[in-house]
């Protein structure tokens, strides 16, 4: 079930999305190991790039393991973007998004993110200002629409293949809309029948059977998963079984979790340090452990540890067989 990005081959149609303080490196690697035949960074400002910031630089850190992946970049001014892109041509990424999509106020309020698919061509030049500056494909991610007065997912898409895209994603909401209510798939068909190159459908996609009514009912060649991936890095293996198997794997073992919670913070210390590896790791040793028993009382006493010997413990008592 491989398919093409551009020159780039991807083994299978799951992609998984860019999430602000999310897809970091080891969380990309994660989703890797378990088939996640894309993986896409969390969003990088592409001003912030030009001016050398170094925080910037961190949260570009890749690893061979996790290729192919995806480097997002977020900006509004072509000469910016094209800039930037200048700046990391050495980065190992494989391919070049554009964020169109994000709903966040303080990015749509600087005419950024899913603030752009007001501009359809502005859209246009910024992608030939990208494809102009670099080898690699280029792709941009967009949403159903800015609001429901302003539903042109196909005029945005129709525009970034214009300007020399080699994909599209497309969340089936719009901004307004932000992460809530039922994604509408039909405009991610619509998308498919208007433009000639790869659409990968996002919205709603939470298991193997929600991903093959995806791919059916749109016509999509691949389908983006982003908020259903966190704590369930599985959740690529269970889809990539299903559309090629038919068959729906049994999710991981408490023992599986624990480890893996265990291994995800131990990768994030190494990248990051104790202290701020042990931070980010309560926020995802919570989604780890949504739907456990007394789950509320453990992410409770995850919440106040700061070091790994301190997390270990509250998981070995928490289950002693693990």
């Amino acid at each position: 079930m491989s398919w093409k990005i551009g020159s780039v081959t991807i083994e299978h149609p799951t992609v998984l999305g860019p999430m602000a303080g999310v897809t970091d490196l080891p969380f990309r690697l994660l989703c890797h190991e378990q088939g996640a035949g894309l993986v896409v960074m969390e969003m990088i400002s592409a001003k912030a790039i030009t001016y050398h910031n170094s925080k910037t630089r961190e949260l570009m850190a890749t690893d061979p393991k996790e290729a192919p992946v995806s480097l997002q970049l977020f900006g509004h001014e072509p000469d910016v973007m094209a800039e930037a892109v200048k700046h990391i041509e050495e980065e190992p990424f494989d391919i070049l998004d554009v964020n169109c999509g994000c709903p966040v106020p303080k990015i749509v309020n600087n005419g950024e993110g899913s603030a752009l698919m007001k501009d359809p061509a502005l859209i246009e030049k910024i992608v030939a200002a990208l494809v102009a500056a670099t080898d690699r494909p280029v792709t941009v991610k967009i949403r159903r629409g800015y609001d429901f007065d302003h539903l042109n997912a196909v005029d945005c898409a129709k525009a970034a293949e214009q300007g020399g895209a080699s994909a599209i994603a497309v969340h089936g909401r719009t901004r307004s809309q932000q992460y809530a209510g039922e994604a509408d798939w039909s405009c991610i068909a619509d998308v498919v029948q208007a433009v000639h190159i790869p659409v990968i459908g996002n919205g709603d996609v939470a298991d193997g059977p929600s991903a093959k009514r995806m791919l059916d009912t749109t016509g999509c060649t691949a389908v983006m998963v982003a908020r259903a991936a966190e704590g369930n890095p599985w959740i690529f293996h269970e889809i990539n079984e299903y559309l090629e198997n038919g068959k729906q794997v049994e999710g991981p073992t408490k023992r599986e979790i624990v480890q893996t919670i265990l291994r995800h913070a131990r990768m994030l210390i190494d990248l990051k340090g104790e202290r701020t590896g042990m931070q980010e790791m309560r926020r995802h040793a919570a989604w780890y452990l949504q739907g456990f028993p007394g789950a509320g009382k453990l992410r409770s006493r995850i919440n106040q540890v700061t070091t790994l010997d301190e997390m270990e413990k509250v998981l070995h008592d928490a289950f002693p067989y693990a």
